[in-house]
């Protein structure tokens, strides 16, 4: 059964509850409420279409519970609302990250092109969901966010991997520091599982991996994580991040002299069949 459009219309755009000084997560809870009684369903009937419990449905809707994007997705499944809930779970989702991330998130799944350097840690784009884990929840023992923004971060790196599966994905090109083969990110069996994903990505049409390999010493032109986006209006935006913040670059000529240099890395990288080399030696080496 479709929710009247007109009536999500309403919901969204004219009831004071909505507003900007709401949460995500209790604006999401209101949304399905409202569109659960549109229907005239109980808790418990929603529960069952949607393949949870009326206790779920209830935890959610009074914004007790974090929401999952497989929850998300079911709701718009259920009330055939085209990806209403999906945007709603998107904001509650970026609500626990790093300052001026969320804009970037949202270039990022339009663009048409994206280079990147990744320092340290594999970009969030290739992570395995074991490598998400593992980064946020021992930011969750050093203290440094709750077990529910743990959750929620792990939920929006796989989200943000939708763009791999677009119909038309974009160019991706990315430069990875030898560091993210060799730091031991989860243990053993995760970082098995994510050489392997990289290497999978690797021979994909639209997607160039390469390493920054350590001999490059002083030479490496970046001392931090680097994007750049190309966007369908034929702009370029880059994206940095320091401990505290995200930043969207959209000065032109700040962008461009972190092209020139990104072009610099891509020069002295190894090229893809040595970085394949490099990637596989290191799961070997981990292997059992």
């Amino acid at each position: 059964m479709t929710v009247p459009t007109g009536y999500l219309v309403a919901t969204l755009m004219n009831h004071t509850d909505l507003d900007a000084t709401s949460t995500p997560l209790i604006r999401f809870g209101i949304e399905l409420r409202r569109s659960r009684r549109a229907v005239r369903w109980s808790q418990t009937e929603l529960g069952r279409r949607m393949g949870y419990s009326n206790a779920m449905v209830s935890y959610v809707e009074r914004a007790k519970k974090a929401v999952t994007s497989k929850f998300a997705v079911k709701a718009d499944e259920v009330f055939e609302t085209g990806g209403t809930f999906y945007e709603l779970w998107c904001r509650h989702s970026k609500a626990s990250l790093l300052e001026g991330f969320p804009e970037f998130a949202d270039a990022e799944a339009k663009c048409r092109r994206l280079r990147e350097f990744a320092l340290t840690i594999v970009t969030g784009l290739f992570q395995v969901p074991e490598y998400a884990e593992a980064l946020a929840f021992a930011a969750v023992q050093r203290g440094a966010i709750t077990q529910s923004e743990a959750e929620q971060r792990v939920e929006f790196v796989a989200a943000r991997q939708r763009v791999l599966e677009r119909k038309n994905p974009p160019v991706i090109h990315v430069v990875l520091d030898e560091d993210c083969l060799v730091r031991p990110i989860g243990g053993r069996t995760v970082m098995l599982s994510q050489l392997d994903r990289i290497g999978e990505l690797a021979s994909r049409p639209n997607i160039t991996i390469q390493v920054a390999p350590f001999t490059l010493g002083e030479n490496l032109p970046f001392t931090m994580p680097v994007t750049l986006l190309d966007l369908p209006d034929g702009s370029a935006v880059g994206y940095a991040e320091s401990h505290a913040r995200g930043y969207l670059e959209r000065a032109r000529e700040t962008v461009t002299a972190w092209e020139r240099e990104y072009d610099q890395l891509v020069v002295e990288a190894l090229p893809k069949s040595a970085s394949l080399a490099l990637i596989q030696k290191a799961r070997k080496e981990l292997a059992p």
